[in-house]
């Protein structure tokens, strides 16, 4: 220490602050994308117009094949609706078809029996069993006798010369015909009625002249 009570200076300290680096960027990360500070409102919201018409366009075709699918669904149960039912149709009439001629010889026997046969009296009550369980299936037979003759529930085995029947109609029935519902089970084989033939040397109604007397009477 000096004589004069005074401290020595002492030199300034110099710190050199060294500046934090930025952190650096990893490649892998997804780039923030940079604004674009020259795209003006009206670009903008032309832009947002556009994008929503992109999505009511994508909206429209989504909802019209829903719209399709749910058609094409529709049509498909229906068509498979109609299938079984054809199949069921198909099935109950190769049934009856197979019963029918069995109930046709019943019939035949009851026709040709004796009256009081106790063994056609049973016989007729197993007609009526049947023709009730065809009557659940809605199976009924239909006249043919006295009808016109009808090619689509008609099938003619032969005609017969009658002045009884009008011609074309049906004179008698070899088989019942059957309709099942409207439409045909089976059809009526028949006998169609056509007039009879003039008799050789008969004078004709066309070549008698008026008052009655043919020329060779002249």
């Amino acid at each position: 220490m000096s004589g004069n009570g005074k401290q020595p200076e002492q030199e300034p300290v110099s710190v050199e602050i060294e500046a934090e680096a930025p952190p650096s960027r990893d490649p892998a990360a997804p780039q923030e994308p940079a604004s674009d500070k020259n795209t003006s409102p009206t670009d903008a919201v032309a832009s947002l117009n556009a994008e929503i018409e992109k999505l009511k366009t994508e909206k429209k075709e989504i909802y019209d094949r829903l719209l399709r699918t749910a058609a094409d669904f529709e049509n498909y149960k229906k068509r498979v609706k109609k299938e079984e039912a054809e199949v069921g149709d198909r099935g109950r009439k190769q049934l009856l078809g197979e019963i029918l001629p069995a109930i046709d010889n019943l019939e035949r026997a009851v026709e040709h029996a004796q009256a009081g046969d106790p063994v056609a009296e049973g016989v007729r009550l197993v007609l009526k069993q049947l023709y009730g369980a065809l009557e659940k299936f809605n199976v009924k037979p239909f006249e043919s006798v006295g009808q016109a003759f009808d090619p689509s529930v008609h099938e003619a085995l032969q005609q017969q010369e009658t002045d009884d029947h009008p011609a074309g109609s049906i004179v008698s029935e070899f088989q019942k015909g059957y309709m099942i519902g409207a439409k045909l089970l089976r059809p009526a084989l028949v006998v169609v009625a056509k007039p009879k033939a003039a008799v050789q040397g008969e004078a004709s109604p066309a070549n008698t002249p008026p008052g009655g007397q043919s020329d060779g009477g002249i």
